[in-house]
Formats: structure tokens, C-alpha cells, sequence
């Protein structure tokens, strides 16, 4: 059989060299000096593939007690993992092992306290090596590390080893105790609900005193934030700065221009703020124009911070037209969806053009040049029937794929270049968690969005979890993480991406909490009181500084960055994702028929104008009537709501 691995013995003058082999063998070469093998001897023997060999170093200058650990691949592992002993003798002290593995009282051996078995197993010689095959200690927990790397496990105690042997044919391995622990806790509602899984945080590729050291050197100024901001170090140290206080409904969108300077935020009481947020007031104040709640406001790229799209629950896609002295000059109605318009999609590299999405199912690509700026680009269905859109985002690094989310499981990514209605509905990708397609849970997504790099697509489901997809996977593929602890169903809530490297994830719950999750290992690690009202909806992350920005039911903005002396302590966070679960199970046990967003805004507006109508009979004069007319945006704006409303699921 071919070796698979073979290493020298440390401190034997290159005269010892243990290999493993496809065949399951363990064994040991005994070379002279001059150059000739003496022989080799089997020392263990697999029931599968032995692929990896480890050896113990011990203290250089020293006599040693050479380990070897091994491990196998294969039917029987698991059984040769507990029973395998050791074939062979190598030279060895009691002594020396004492040196090498110190225990708490410094002997090499256990504290007092020993039950009669441990004193006697004592007693036992411990002059034979044993070759012992493990995992990976990581592996047995979970973690997903690569299995290839090699196994350090270090000897049972012999009480453990005395115990293992009593209980043999009853007890369990460790992993599957682990196992069993998780299932049982998960049961109970237990922590394990929101994935601390035990999983080490990734260790920091970014060192912080040479970094500061090359800053103050005038080296690597501009790259100094953009690899600080996502630290778990300063993410775990967010506290609130300050309140930013002007509206008068909750506040519905956030948006930094490109610089960071200005913060856009719309409310239901239909006005957009800029405000100059470091100095905690606001530089311009202005009527969007819309009739109902403002659901997105954004500053358009390179643009001067001087044009700003909108959008609102009453269909109407906005721009606002802004000068260099602080003044709105005006507002104009670009689009009319037949339902609410709930987000804006920009064109990272265009100053003119951006994609918005309704409830009535279509999406427009709109271009701030034309006279006709609305252009239908598609509408969007499921076998037939119309599918009502609440998010909508476009890659990043290709202005051409985008990505839409609404009323059922499917996250959605299209081409507009390969836009075809007749295959496959114009979709050029379909993903969707695998445990929720066929499932009865009703859950939709409220948002999802690109990472900095268009190398992952995040969405947050309501009432369910927040996954992450890669969206170069083939269609249909299954997610990649899962974060969890927060619950989404109060309102349409928001998902993003926090640090230049969309290092971690942010989000809001009806808890009325922010919790922020360490991306790769979907980790929470910053949990924060949000929104007095209870829902925090909206998380807009600085584009270059360690700054968050949030809103919700409150009638306020707030921002917070990274200025504690002390981490977080994560107070409460266990009793909330509890009280988190507890309330969803009893939702998804109750499973409500909930109505349709769009049919009750076609059954109001159905009542309003047939109130009208009936008024207008009796000589009764329409006061919303002359109200409209007067209005310089009363142009088509009959279509939509005119009742400003507080934020509620659609």
C-alpha cells in the first residue's frame, strides 16, 4: 500500500522515523548512522486509512518520552478511536512523563481526592507508549476546521482511562454526549437557539501597534479605518453618542452620503432630514412630497449630495432637487407603483440612474435624464402569479445583476442584460434555505443586500432567521450561514452589513434590541438597547469610520460608536433570545392567516373612493378634493393612500 506520511522522530539523530499508510499501518524505522535501515516494525494497525501522524517534541535537552498520535479515516474509527492499544515499546520514564504533562499539583499526577480506582490504576506502569488516534479537537466541537491539518490529543487521566474501561460497552463517545447536550438544550429553548456554538473567533489578520506605528510614520493613513473599523475589539466597545431629534413619526430610512458627512433619514410625518450628525443637528429640512409614510430616502453618488430619491407607501418614487446654499428647490414624481414602494436600488457607478421595487410586483429602472424617467424593466411572478416585492439591492462591483425579495422564500437575482419573461420568469437565480421550501411557515423577506465585494447576498426573513448565500453558487443552492437571536415581525425590518470587509452583521428586533453577529462564525457579539418603542428597524453603518446609525417606532436617530472603556457585557442577551424563541414557536404553533398587504390597500382606497362618490351626490364639497387639486405634485397621485400611517407589516 502507498505511505501516506512519514516524519522523523525529534532528538534521535535522524535515526527514527515513524510512517502511516493507506493499508492502516503504523509503523517504525530503525536507521543506522552510516546510512542503512536496520528494519521497521508494525506498532498499530487501522481499520481504515491512516492519513496523519503527530509527534510530541517534549523539552530539547532533556531524556523524552517520544508520543506519536495518528489519525484514520474509515469503517471502525470510531471503535479503534476507544479500544485501539498500543503495539510496540519504546524506551520511556515515569519520570520524565512527569516533567511533560505537570497536573494541578505539579507531580504529574491528579490532586487528592482519587476514589479507589484511580489509587489503584496509580499503581500501574506507564513504560509503554501508547499510539493513541484522535480528531481534532475543533472537529469534535463543530468547528469546521480543515481535517488535514495535524492531531494533537493529549492522554486521558487514568481515572478517565479507568472509567472508560468499567463502562465500555454502556457509555457513550464525548461526541455524541456533546450532541445529545445540544439536542436536549435546543429542546428546552435553550442559548444553542442563537448559534454560540462554542466556535473560536477567527484570530485578527490586522495588528494594531504596527499599524499605528506605520500611521504615525505617514505610512498606510487611509488604509488605517478601513481595516480597524470591523474589529470585534471596537464593535464590542459601541455606546450611544447622541439623539438626533426632529421628527415627528417613527423614522423609516437612514442614509450617509458618500463622504459620511450628511445623514438622510425619512419619517412617517412625510419630511427628510440631512443632518450634520457629528454635530448633532440638522442642515436642511424639507417636505418630500409624498402622501403617505416614506418608507427610503438616498443620496445619489457623485451628485454633490445635491439630489435625493425617494420612495413611500404611497407608491410615488420622488427626486428632490437640493442646492449647494442648503435649499430644496423643488420635488418631482418619477414613478407610480400600484402598492407600496417600499426600497431604492442604486447604480454604484451612475449618478442618474437606480432601480425601485413595489408591492404591485414590478420593478422600474428609472433615469433622472429622460423626460419619461420610469422604465418597466420587469414584473415579477411565480407561476403565473404576481409576487409582491419589498426589498431590493444591486451588486456593488456589476451594476447589471440585481437581487429582489417579497412575499414568499425565494431570494431572487437577475441579469438585465438576460432578462427573458418567457425562461423561467426573467430569473437568472433562485435561493431559498432548504428546511423552508416545502415548509408551511409563512415567512417573507423584508430586506436583503450585498456585501462590499458582491461575493455574498444577506436576507432577513420575517418571523424567521437571517441567512447568508453565496451568490456565485448554482441556482437553488442552500445558504452558507445562518444568524440567529433576534425576532422579525412587528415590521418590515432591515438587515445590513457592518465594516469595510462587511465583517459583521447587524440588525434590528421587536425586542427592540440591535444585535450584531461576528460573520464568520455568526457569533453575537454586541447586543444593545435600541428604540424605546420596541422595534428597531433600520442600521446604516458609516462608509469609513467605526460609526452605526439606527432608527425605529422612535421619533429619533441614534448614533452610536466604539468609545466604552470596557466590552459590552451582553447583560440580559440569554433571557431575551428566550423570550425571542418562545414568542416565535407560539406564533408558528398559532399560524395566523394574515391578510394581504396589497388587497387591504385596494380595499381602503376601494372605500375612500366610494365615500367620495356618495359625498359628492349629497352637494357635499371633497375637502381632500381641493386639497389635491391645489398640490403641485396632483399628478396621477390619486393612485396611492393619502392617510399617513404608522409602519406596519405590508
Amino acid at each position: 500500500m502507498a505511505t501516506v506520511l512519514a516524519k522523523f522522530m525529534p532528538y534521535s539523530g535522524d535515526c527514527t522515523v515513524v510512517s502511516c499508510a493507506r493499508d492502516g499501518q503504523v509503523r517504525v524505522a530503525e536507521l543506522s548512522s552510516t546510512g542503512v535501515c536496520k528494519g521497521t516494525k508494525k506498532l498499530a494497525q487501522h481499520r481504515g486509512a491512516a492519513h496523519k501522524a503527530s509527534v510530541y517534541k517534549g523539552a530539547k535537552g532533556k531524556k523524552s518520552s517520544k508520543k506519536v498520535k495518528v489519525e484514520g479515516k474509515g469503517d471502525g474509527v470510531e471503535e479503534a478511536m476507544e479500544k485501539m492499544e498500543v503495539e510496540g515499546e519504546m524506551e520511556t520514564s515515569g519520570e520524565d512523563n512527569k516533567d511533560e504533562h505537570p497536573g494541578p499539583s505539579g507531580d504529574g499526577r491528579e490532586a487528592g481526592g482519587e476514589d479507589k480506582k484511580s489509587q489503584d490504576k496509580a499503581e500501574e506502569t506507564d513504560s509503554d507508549l501508547d499510539i493513541e488516534l484522535g480528531l481534532l479537537a475543533d472537529a469534535k466541537k463543530g468547528s469546521g476546521e480543515d481535517s488535514d491539518s495535524d492531531v494533537v490529543v493529549t492522554r486521558p487521566t487514568r481515572s478517565k482511562r479507568r472509567e472508560d474501561e468499567d463502562d465500555s460497552d454502556t457509555e457513550d463517545s464525548d461526541e455524541e454526549k456533546v450532541e445529545d447536550d445540544k439536542k436536549e438544550s435546543e429542546d428546552e429553548g435553550d442559548t444553542t437557539w442563537y448559534s454560540l456554538d462554542d466556535r473560536k473567533m477567527p484570530f485578527p489578520k490586522w495588528k494594531v501597534l504596527p499599524s499605528l506605528h506605520q500611521r504615525e510614520m505617514g505610512f498606510g493613513r487611509a488604509l488605517f479605518p478601513y481595516y480597524a473599523c470591523g474589529l470585534t475589539d471596537f464593535v464590542s466597545r459601541f455606546e450611544l453618542q447622541h439623539k438626533l431629534e426632529h421628527h415627528e413619526g417613527c423614522v423609516n430610512t437612514l442614509h450617509f452620503n458618500q463622504p459620511g458627512t450628511l445623514l438622510a433619514s425619512g419619517s412617517d410625518d412625510l419630511n427628510v432630514v440631512l443632518w450634520d450628525w457629528a454635530r448633532n443637528k440638522p442642515v436642511l429640512i424639507y417636505n418630500s412630497g409624498h402622501r403617505s409614510n416614506v418608507f427610503q430616502a438616498k443620496f445619489m453618488p457623485y451628485s454633490g449630495d445635491c439630489t435625493v430619491v425617494s420612495c413611500a407607501r404611497d407608491g410615488q418614487v420622488r427626486v428632490a432637487e437640493l442646492s449647494s446654499t442648503g435649499v430644496c428647490k423643488g420635488t418631482k414624481k418619477l414613478a407610480q407603483h400600484r402598492g407600496a414602494a417600499h426600497k431604492l436600488a442604486l447604480d454604484p457607478d451612475s449618478n442618474c440612474t437606480f432601480l425601485t421595487c413595489g408591492e404591485d410586483a414590478v420593478v422600474f429602472q428609472i433615469d433622472l435624464r429622460d423626460d419619461k424617467p420610469a422604465t418597466k424593466l420587469l414584473t415579477t411572478k411565480e407561476n403565473d402569479r404576481k409576487l409582491a416585492l419589498y426589498t431590493i439591492f444591486t451588486n456593488p462591483v456589476n451594476s447589471h445583476e440585481f437581487s429582489v425579495g417579497g412575499r414568499d422564500h425565494w431570494v431572487r437575482v437577475f441579469d438585465k442584460r438576460k432578462i427573458n419573461p418567457e425562461t423561467n420568469e426573467g430569473v437568472l437565480k433562485k435561493f431559498c434555505p432548504h428546511h423552508l421550501v416545502d415548509s408551511d411557515i409563512k415567512a417573507n423577506i423584508t430586506c436583503l443586500v450585498y456585501n462590499h465585494d458582491g461575493s455574498e447576498l444577506l436576507a432577513s426573513y420575517n418571523d424567521e432567521d437571517i441567512y447568508l448565500f453565496d451568490p456565485t453558487h448554482s441556482d437553488g443552492a442552500d445558504f452558507i450561514k445562518r444568524f440567529r437571536g433576534h425576532r422579525n415581525n412587528a415590521t418590515v425590518k432591515g438587515v445590513n452589513f457592518y465594516g469595510p470587509q462587511s465583517e459583521m452583521v447587524v440588525s434590528g428586533s421587536d425586542c427592540g434590541h440591535i444585535f450584531l453577529w461576528e460573520k464568520e462564525t455568526a457569533n453575537i457579539v454586541q447586543f444593545l438597547e435600541g428604540d424605546d418603542g420596541g422595534v428597531v428597524n433600520c442600521l446604516e453603518p458609516h462608509p469609513c469610520s467605526a460609526v452605526l446609525a439606527t432608527s425605529g417606532l422612535d421619533h429619533d436617530v441614534k448614533v452610536w460608536a466604539p468609545t466604552a472603556k470596557e466590552p459590552t457585557n451582553l447583560e440580559g442577551l440569554k433571557t431575551t433570545v428566550k423570550t425571542n424563541k418562545k414568542e416565535r414557536d407560539e406564533e408558528n404553533r398559532h399560524n395566523p392567516e394574515m391578510i394581504d398587504g396589497h388587497m387591504l390597500w385596494f380595499l381602503m382606497h376601494h372605500l375612500r373612493r366610494r365615500a367620495r362618490r356618495r359625498a359628492r351626490e349629497a352637494g357635499e364639497e371633497e375637502a381632500s378634493d381641493s386639497e389635491d387639486s391645489s398640490s403641485p405634485s396632483s399628478d396621477s397621485d390619486s393612485d396611492g393612500p393619502s392617510e399617513s400611517i404608522q409602519c406596519a407589516p405590508s
